[in-house]
């Protein structure tokens, strides 16, 4: 029934032999859905953390159905869903939105990939209550490794009725009918005044340490001002780009300390670049700092940047995984003017220098902890 499925492609994620496209739990959801999704009218499913497009493409191949809403946090995952519909005929089915009103309005079947955060997931169905036909009916799946006690609690708070399916080949559904229609203001982004950086931090739900402030980060701010001073001729019109922002603290840091850089904070990840907007906002730093959704630096021109600071991932969803952080550092060798740097802070026991090296260019470790090592790389002078 759901041949279309082994198809599919992570790309223009990462791709390797030990990682894939769908799992059993997008099926298990699949399955457990079947009797909604068959009654299911146009414009009434919406799709939230289709990792591919193994929910939305086999929703839409399955049952025939059309105007399906999406949302991904991943823009890779949105690149690959549109790349897969195409191969498979099926662009004109769905379309993608972000979180919030216009994806979930009269929406009666909500499809989930169960997010590993509960606070992520606090968020998603807050919305769903919030905006969708009170009769909706959510249907979350997941890995059993990765699901906890405490996600039924989270949608215990929104719906009257959360049951879970039985267990089948390592995964799970919790489903949830009885949307409880919120009264109070929206609750995401949340605002968190910290003293340590005299800043308010901004944080949706999905977004990578919430409004706290991460080791990584705390560790690398302690750079910054060096980089600045670092980079040979850093004119008043130079750009710094905040790479893989999270909630914007880098980027409203150099910001804020100088004014004279023209900053960008990029981020894949819907949920980190609503929050590092609202987080430039919420510092009247909002017509200094420009917020954009990328992958990578994929919008940015080559020899385009005199400084980057980057805090990369190490994983690829629940995998440990270099991939992303060494095409982060590639991507960064590209677009960083001759002479330019990039200030890296990274667990130690990943051993990045010599990729560095290979990447961007000469590289100097600036400082290490137990946990962390922060280097600045130079790019080749021409």
């Amino acid at each position: 029934m759901y041949e279309l499925l082994d198809t599919l492609r992570r790309d223009p994620d990462i791709e390797a032999p030990n990682l894939f496209a769908s799992d059993t739990a997008d099926r298990l959801v699949l399955d457990e859905a079947a009797g909604a999704l068959s009654a299911a009218g146009p414009g009434e499913v919406v799709v939230i953390g289709d990792r591919y497009g193994a929910l939305t493409l086999g929703a839409a191949d399955a049952y025939a159905l059309s105007g399906i809403r999406s949302h991904q946090d991943r823009l890779v995952g949105e690149i690959a869903l549109a790349q897969n519909a195409e191969r498979a005929g099926l662009s004109d089915r769905f379309v993608s939105l972000p979180l919030g009103e216009e994806l979930l309005t009269g929406a009666r079947v909500v499809l989930l990939q169960l997010p590993r955060g509960l606070v992520e997931l606090d968020e998603i169905a807050d919305a769903i209550a919030r905006w969708a036909d009170p009769g909706v009916v959510l249907f979350a799946g997941g890995r059993i490794k990765h699901l906890t006690r405490a996600m039924n609690d989270t949608l215990a708070v929104h719906f009257d009725d959360v049951r879970a399916s039985l267990a089948r080949q390592k995964s799970r559904v919790l489903v949830a009918r009885g949307a409880r229609r919120p009264v109070d203001a929206v609750p995401y982004p949340v605002l968190v005044p910290n003293a340590e950086l005299g800043l308010v931090v901004a944080a949706h739900g999905g977004a990578f340490a919430g409004a706290t402030l991460d080791i990584g980060t705390r560790f690398v701010l302690e750079f910054v001002d060096r980089a600045v001073e670092t980079v040979q001729g850093l004119g008043p019109d130079a750009t710094a780009i905040d790479l893989g922002c999270g909630t914007g603290i880098i980027a409203a840091r150099l910001a804020e300390r100088h004014p004279g850089l023209r900053v960008l904070a990029t981020d894949q990840s819907a949920a980190a670049v609503a929050s590092a907007s609202a987080t430039m906002r919420a510092n009247g730093l909002d017509d200094r700092v420009r917020v954009v959704r990328d992958d990578g630096l994929s919008n940015q021109a080559d020899r385009s940047a005199a400084l980057i600071v980057c805090n990369p991932p190490f994983h690829v969803g629940s995998a440990v995984h270099t991939g992303v952080a060494l095409a982060l550092f590639r991507e960064a060798g590209r677009v960083l003017r001759p002479g330019g740097l990039l200030v890296t802070v990274f667990n130690s026991h990943l051993a990045h220098r010599s990729e560095l090296q290979r990447l961007v260019g000469s590289s100097e470790v600036w400082g290490q902890n137990p946990k962390f090592t922060v280097i600045a790389s130079i790019a080749p002078p021409t």
